[in-house]
């Protein structure tokens, strides 16, 4: 907290804006509402702009307690495509801003093909139904 607290002072004094990430690292059953709800409020409290966090069950309590933006984070790797899809669009629905995936888009074999099928739910208001299929039909087209 004290690094996080410093670094929004050194960047507020250039204007440049900061985004914490609320991380668990291997710890994953920390993945729950009350602890992604706190570690939000506080980071967003100590001067962040912008809250990276992970998706989870009640994502709503984790948005409506938090200030600033929340970006969703992927978390670990997915079975499927499809629950990729329902948690981006869950969150979405719930206030998420956007999101902040690494390994589900960019080790999925169609990484471009995900990454549309993903633009369509949060900049076209897609469900995860929709986008899947969008997925599918995409991949077919790319090599």
């Amino acid at each position: 907290m004290t690094n996080l607290s410093d670094l929004v002072n050194e960047c507020e004094g250039f204007g440049i804006p900061v985004m914490a990430v609320t991380a668990v690292g291997k710890e994953l059953e920390k993945r729950d509402t009350r602890y992604l709800a706190l570690c939000s409020r506080i980071a967003a409290e100590l001067g962040a702009r912008v809250v990276k966090t992970y998706w989870c069950k009640d994502f709503d309590k984790v948005v409506s307690g938090c200030p600033v933006p929340v970006v969703m984070a992927g978390g670990p790797k997915c079975e499927t495509e499809l629950e990729v899809m329902e948690f981006v669009y869950d969150g979405m629905q719930k206030g998420a801003v956007g999101i902040n995936l690494g390994r589900n888009v960019w080790q999925n074999p169609h990484p471009v093909a995900m990454i549309r099928a993903l633009r369509s739910i949060i900049h076209e208001n897609y469900t995860a139904k929709e986008a899947w299929e969008l997925f599918h039909s995409l991949k077919r087209e790319t090599p």
